[in-house]
């Protein structure tokens, strides 16, 4: 069965087919780099890194451009506030974007362009749409003509008549019409700007991702991706002046992720709302919260809380400690031979996994079958007999799936028997000192881990617990 998406273009599920056998091209919409990303903006790299790696899970040759938009209205204005270059504070946030994304197991993409780098592209871009018609110069600036290009509207679904100015949408009385947008902003005084045939300035925002995916992807793609905030008017956009440009369909899917909601309202900084990603991983594993993020389907909103990220981080403990014990069977057990039904039942498990997240890839139904996977080692790993086939097997399939998600399951758990000495001995030294809150966290630490501990007058037993 092929892969199925959810083209945001139709509207429709359809089976992936991409444009050069075994090989995809995707992109994605980065940040702008004006602030630290909050917990929402953190959901579109996660989500995507996902279905890259399940792309290349199946056989694919992913590649993965997705772009850093380093000089903005935002950023000029951060600059002027903080005191700073722009290329300064553009590179701080690049680089707390890298590390709060690399936290949070998100492979870098193959190409990250910055829009800095990609001028005398965008302006040669620009330069062929006013030959063709569809931009004007006016005053210093250069509009496209959105009634122009006939299709306007085809990714939201909307008619022309019906569209009104959007985010980032200037409306100005040089504008042949309100819903024409901008290519290309006259600069300001003081402001950061380059040369072109319109004078002094620099891009506008739908530009620069047009130009990206025409360097470095080409004229047309398989995968164009991004948070559903997105897709009108930026997307719309895009569409509009890359096909009138090359006269061909800019990206055969189109994927939208939804937002993440704080008590039922979205996420973001225009509305004061939202948690730092930096912050998070301070306060809970980055690892929880990526899984977190793939408990639900990604074109589903999500809402945030701590209670949710514990019952993620119950969650994920549950299946690591399936794996732990599986590890700790295979390394104290003799071989009882295949055990055939057991195969078939991993076998089983593996093509579930496959099941799901073919069907628009589902990470929310794939770690439903990573739940099972815990519940048949665990029941496994509680037989008297067990065959190292059988438990290599359940472990295979356990890097498989992790892998495909992002998460090291075996993290926690090559050092396990030796932190268990440790912290009891740390937990033992508490008690000693009366430090009851010190030692009770201790065991909670350890209880997370499948790890149960029993004071006896002989001194302190533990044992694994072995979880359904």
């Amino acid at each position: 069965m092929a892969i199925q998406i959810l083209n945001s273009l139709t509207m429709k599920k359809e089976p992936f087919v991409p444009i050069e056998q075994g090989k995809v091209k995707m992109y994605v919409c980065g940040p702008t780099v004006y602030n630290y990303i909050h917990i929402g903006n953190a959901r579109p790299p996660i989500v995507y890194d996902m279905v890259r790696r399940y792309l290349e899970y199946r056989g694919y040759e992913v590649l993965f451009v997705s772009n850093f938009t380093d000089v903005d209205d935002k950023i000029i204005r951060a600059a002027n506030e903080l005191g700073e270059d722009v290329f300064d504070v553009a590179n701080r946030f690049i680089e707390a974007y890298h590390q709060d994304t690399c936290a949070l197991g998100v492979k870098p993409a193959d190409k990250h362009p910055r829009v800095t780098e990609t001028i005398p592209d965008i302006v040669e871009f620009i330069e062929v749409l006013e030959k063709k018609g569809y931009a004007y110069a006016s005053g210093g600036d250069v509009y496209f003509r959105t009634r122009k290009f006939k299709d306007y509207g085809k990714l939201s679904s909307q008619s022309i008549d019906d569209l009104k100015s959007g985010s980032r949408i200037e409306v100005d009385e040089r504008k042949e019409d309100p819903l024409d947008f901008v290519l290309w902003k006259a600069a300001k005084e003081g402001e950061i700007s380059w040369e072109s045939p319109w004078g002094n300035g620099r891009p506008g925002w739908h530009i620069e991702c047009s130009a990206m995916v025409k360097k470095y992807l080409g004229d047309t793609i398989d995968i164009h991706a991004g948070g559903r905030d997105l897709a009108f008017p930026h997307h719309e956009n895009e569409i509009a002046q890359s096909e009138a440009l090359t006269d061909k369909q800019m990206a055969n899917y189109w994927m939208h992720n939804g937002f993440i909601n704080i008590d039922n309202e979205k996420m973001s900084k225009s509305l004061g709302n939202f948690v730092l990603a930096h912050d998070i991983i301070r306060q809970h594993s980055p690892e929880v919260v990526r899984f977190f993020m793939l408990t639900a389907h990604y074109r589903s909103p999500i809402n945030f809380s701590s209670e949710l990220l514990e019952g993620a981080k119950n969650g994920l403990e549950r299946i690591k400690t399936a794996l732990a014990s599986m590890k700790h069977r295979l390394n104290d057990s003799a071989d009882f031979g295949e055990q055939a039904g057991w195969l078939d039942k991993v076998a089983e498990l593996r093509t579930r996994f496959i099941a799901e997240m073919d069907d628009d890839f589902n990470s929310a139904n794939g770690i439903s079958v990573l739940f099972d996977a815990a519940k048949e080692a665990n029941i496994y790993s509680r037989e008297r007999q067990t065959s190292k086939a059988v438990l290599e097997a359940f472990i295979t399939l356990f890097d498989e799936l992790g892998a495909v998600l992002g998460l090291e399951l075996h993290q926690e758990t090559e050092l396990l028997d030796a932190e268990v000495d440790q912290l009891i001995e740390k937990r033992n030294q508490a008690r000693v000192e009366r430090n009851f809150q010190e030692a009770d966290d201790i065991r909670d630490q350890l209880k997370a881990q499948g790890i149960l501990l029993e004071d006896t007058p002989q001194g302190v037993r533990w044992k694994r617990e072995a979880r359904a």
